[in-house]
Parts: C-alpha cells; sequence; structure tokens
C-alpha cells in the first residue's frame, strides 16, 4: 500500500488545468484536478456520457450550466451533475489553487 495526499505534488505554477487520474477501472474513473484561475474556453462545455460527481476540497469555483443557474462552490461543497448535462468552469479563484475530486460513474 502506497500512501499519497491529496494535496501533494502540486507544481507551484500551473500553465493550465491539470486533470491527473487516481483510479480507473470498470466504468469508474476518479480523477483529481487543480486549477488556479482556470477556466473553460469560452464555447466549449463538457458533455460526458457519465455521470460526474464532484467536491471542491479547496478554493472557489463557478459551474456554469447550459440549461441550468450557475453554481458557486466552495471548499467542501459538492454536486452531482448527470450524463449529458452541458457545464463548463467559468470562474477559479486566480490566487489560490481549487482542487477538486471527481468521480465519473
Amino acid at each position: 500500500m502506497n500512501k499519497t495526499n491529496i494535496f501533494s505534488n502540486i507544481p507551484a505554477e500551473i500553465q493550465k488545468e491539470l486533470f491527473e487520474d487516481i483510479i480507473s477501472k470498470d466504468g469508474l474513473r476518479i480523477e483529481r484536478i487543480v486549477s488556479k484561475g482556470h477556466t473553460t474556453t469560452e464555447f466549449e462545455w463538457y458533455d460526458q456520457t457519465s455521470d460526474e460527481w464532484v467536491i471542491l476540497l479547496k478554493g472557489e469555483a463557478v459551474l456554469e450550466f447550459e440549461d441550468a443557474p450557475d453554481v458557486k462552490l466552495q471548499a467542501g461543497d459538492y454536486l452531482n451533475i448527470p450524463a449529458h448535462t452541458k457545464h463548463r468552469v467559468s470562474w477559479t479563484k486566480p490566487d489560490e489553487e481549487s482542487v477538486w475530486l471527481a468521480i465519473h460513474y
């Protein structure tokens, strides 16, 4: 067993949003996402084939949905995003890392 910390190995400078798979197996993918002022490009929407449960562990962010109100997240907030719910990250805190844990199932 190797122990790892979700907040370790975050680069000091993050040029683009960082996506790292923690576990990927049999219809389940758990990933760490690190943002620092990063957003989804203006005309890009995530339209995933699986459901996604996401929790913001650190920082602040705003998720924009195509057919629903924006959701502002602070550390500890989580939500479930059903498959094919178009969404994007419209804001993350520019002076602090936002660390997400996303579970795709």
